[in-house]
C-alpha cells in the first residue's frame, strides 16, 4: 500500500521559514520515500505505508520539539497501479 501524506505546521511566519517547518520537511525528505513537494500552505510526500507511517511519527516529534504549536496531517491511500498484460 502506498500513502500520500500532506502536512502543515504552525505557527505560520510569512517572512521566513520557521524552525519547526524546516525540521518537518527535513524529516520527510530524509526518509528517502520519494520527492517531497513543498507548497505555500503545506508539504506533500508519498511512499510505501510502513516507511511513511514511521516518517510521520518522526516528523511530528521533530516539529513539536522545534516549536510547532499545531501540526495538521492528512493521509490518503493511493490507488494501486493496474497490472498490464
Amino acid at each position: 500500500m502506498r500513502l500520500r501524506v500532506e502536512f502543515t505546521t504552525e505557527p505560520f511566519d510569512l517572512d521566513h521559514t520557521p524552525p519547526h517547518a524546516v525540521a518537518a520537511r527535513e524529516e520527510m525528505a530524509g526518509a528517502a520515500l520519494g520527492p517531497v513537494d513543498v507548497g505555500p500552505f503545506g508539504t506533500t510526500a508519498e511512499g510505501a505505508a510502513p516507511g511513511m507511517l514511521d516518517a510521520v511519527d518522526r516528523m511530528l516529534r521533530r516539529a513539536l520539539a522545534a516549536g510547532a504549536t499545531r501540526v495538521s496531517v492528512q493521509i490518503g491511500v493511493l490507488p494501486e497501479p493496474q497490472d498490464r498484460p
